[in-house]
């Protein structure tokens, strides 16, 4: 590529993320005065995940950036409450702050923590609420963790990091009652250190997520997240318009939630949220509120519409332009339901902690192929390689690669992603099909042999969650002494059937040696606070 050449590309890239941004109102008309102040913001602070809120605070200082169920808060009260909040956590620590720890739901507690510590330069871990107490102990001290704000529901889970850390500081989040004497609390400090700036830190604030940790323990994530160009690539995807309400019912301390809280910050937009999923309670926010978006793990579409038909009904959506989901496998049955029911609105989204957005399947691929994970978002390359290391062909399953615009800046304990060619090995197993959309198979370490033959075990839940009577289902591989592998399948039933003729089923569909040999009936599987399954605690099946 030649000099010239190469300047016309990244010309033509400017003007089409100028294009994006102006279309979906993320840039309008502003009077000179608060350009000048939104230069400042970013000289001040450069550009981290949180840096939006500060810039909506410029653009719409009285508009209304977080409701919940504690009323309305705009964005200027946002930035005056995290100023508040960090000049308190100083004054208790007595020096700078390198990790602040959070363990609370969706609410505005959780927005105070972040900020907060994006003032105090230290990195926020976002904890998720359905840690066990060795479990968040140990993460914390991994993490070198000596702060921890946490919703008062939360106050057992934290006793094993308070008998290991020791100093650890304990400040309450969301209270059902009077916070008593004595005891800190995020309300608290922000109300006597109110109007407080904290000095400007040494170094910028950061974000640690953590991987889902379905199998193990898991791991936190440092991303830098994207600029403008990962912006906009999502933008052509997804249609979020600024100075609208999107309804984030996505878990906020998880990847996907997160990133819906900053884009919503992003564009200026009403974040609607509530601490606990309810399904009925979901869709009469968005209609209350008159949402255009709403922010979903699949899980949640799932239960929206287990709902009877006669509490559907109540409920139109008619200002619901989308709902973007991620986090987990999607319920084809469930995906097509809603949309024959609130129209063609949902966006189902690929990301990786480590990778952020990487596809898309809008409405028209989901008609298509209700179970496909869409196309790459631009800027965002795929390959799906065999073991050779070669190109895949059309249809053929292979490791999913990705070479994307927001860099992962590794893992905090100092694991290492694998790199091929300067593609991230997802540790994803899929194909691409003719038209360029991709098919998540599984986890790489999914595949099982058994007697010789590979078996991906979403294969058989897509043809198993397809029974009228399977509600939910998922398919793991387990020893066995004869077979070196086999099938166990886990299903939650809405109406009564035998394993037989779910075997049946499978056998009528696919190859005998894909059909499991273990059908194991639960009342509900068990799943994290962001949807996906746990699979390690899945009864055990001997034979």
């Amino acid at each position: 590529m030649t000099p010239v050449t190469s300047m016309l590309q990244r010309l033509r890239t400017q003007l089409w993320i100028f294009r994006m941004l102006v279309g979906s109102r993320m840039l309008v008309p502003m009077s000179p005065a608060k350009y000048v102040r939104l230069i400042r913001v970013l000289r001040e602070q450069g550009t981290n995940a949180t840096t939006s809120f500060a810039l909506a605070a410029v653009r719409r200082p009285k508009g209304p950036a977080l409701i919940d169920e504690r009323g309305t808060l705009s964005w200027q009260d946002l930035q005056d409450r995290s100023a508040a909040l960090a000049a308190g956590l100083l004054e208790l620590t007595g020096g700078p702050v390198e990790v602040v720890a959070i363990l609370c739901r969706n609410h505005r507690g959780f927005v105070d923590a972040l900020l907060a510590n994006s003032r105090l330069g230290g990195s926020a871990l976002l904890l998720n609420t359905g840690f066990s107490g060795p479990q968040l102990a140990d993460v914390l001290e991994r993490e070198g963790a000596r702060v921890i704000l946490y919703d008062e529901e939360f106050t057992d889970v934290v006793a094993d990091a308070r008998s290991r850390i020791d100093g650890l500081v304990e400040v309450l989040g969301w209270t059902e009652s009077p916070v008593p004497t004595g005891v800190l609390s995020i309300e608290g400090l922000i109300a006597s250190s109110a109007g407080q700036v904290p000095p400007k830190p040494a170094t910028r604030g950061r974000v640690v997520l953590l991987t889902s940790g379905t199998t193990g323990t898991p791991k936190g994530a440092r991303r830098s997240g994207g600029g403008a160009d990962e912006l906009a690539g999502m933008l052509e995807m997804i249609p979020w318009r600024g100075g609208e309400t999107a309804v984030v019912a996505a878990p906020m301390f998880h990847a996907w939630g997160f990133g819906q809280l900053v884009i919503a910050a992003t564009m200026t937009c009403t974040v609607v949220t509530r601490r606990r999923f309810d399904p009925e309670a979901t869709l009469a926010l968005v209609d209350e509120h008159r949402a255009t978006a709403l922010s979903v793990v699949p899980v949640m579409l799932e239960r929206i519409m287990d709902l009877p038909a006669a509490v559907l009904d109540r409920y139109s959506l008619g200002s619901l332009r989308f709902v973007s989901a991620s986090g987990s496998r999607m319920r084809p049955q469930s995906v097509l339901a809603f949309m024959d029911r609130f129209g063609d609105v949902v966006h189902n989204s690929y990301n990786a902690t480590e990778a952020g957005q990487i596809s898309v399947a809008r409405p028209e691929d989901l008609r298509h192929a209700p179970d496909t994970a869409g196309k790459p978002v631009r800027g965002t390359s795929l390959r799906v390689i065999d073991d050779a290391g070669r190109d895949a062909g059309v249809d053929v399953v292979g490791r999913i690669l990705v070479r994307g615009a927001s860099p992962f800046d590794g893992y905090t304990a100092g694991a290492e992603k694998d790199f091929i060619d300067g593609y991230m090995v997802s540790g994803d197993v899929g194909r691409l099909d003719a038209d360029g959309r991709l098919y998540v198979v599984g986890r790489d370490d999914d595949m099982i042999v058994s007697g010789g033959e590979n078996v991906y075990p979403i294969e058989v839940e897509k043809v198993l969650g397809a029974h009228a009577a399977v509600r939910e289902v998922v398919v793991i591989g387990v020893d066995d002494e004869a077979y070196g592998q086999r099938l166990a399948a886990y299903v939650v039933l809405s109406s009564d059937v035998s394993a037989d003729d779910l075997k049946a089923h499978v056998r009528s569909q696919l190859a005998g040696y894909k059909v499991p040999r273990d059908v194991v009936r639960l009342d509900a599987l068990p799943r994290n606070a962001s949807g996906k399954i746990m699979v390690r605690e899945l009864p055990a099946v001997t034979r």
